[in-house]
């Protein structure tokens, strides 16, 4: 009995929280435009940097995923499907 009072407490306590009142949509929208004015956009020479380097990293990402697959696919059908020697 003492277990099932405990859980009927924390749900009690739930109930008896003081309500938090919803954001109004205004409040909402000035809120978003404050958060907004506080974001640092990147220059346009940051931003070109940036991109370089996401450019080259996905190069060179693609191409170790391109030769391992090359790799695994040859060694697949080596094993598994090379040509029958007769």
């Amino acid at each position: 009995m003492a277990d099932s009072k405990a859980v009927e407490g924390s749900n009690d306590s739930r109930r008896q929280r003081p309500s938090e009142k919803r954001t109004s949509p205004a409040t909402f929208y000035r809120q978003v435009v404050a958060e907004l004015r506080k974001v640092v956009y990147p220059t346009r020479d940051q931003l070109t940097t940036y991109f370089i380097v996401v450019m080259v990293f996905v190069l060179v990402v693609m191409a170790i995923v391109s030769v391992l697959d090359l790799g695994f696919g040859k060694l697949a059908l080596a094993v598994f499907g090379g040509q029958s020697q007769q």
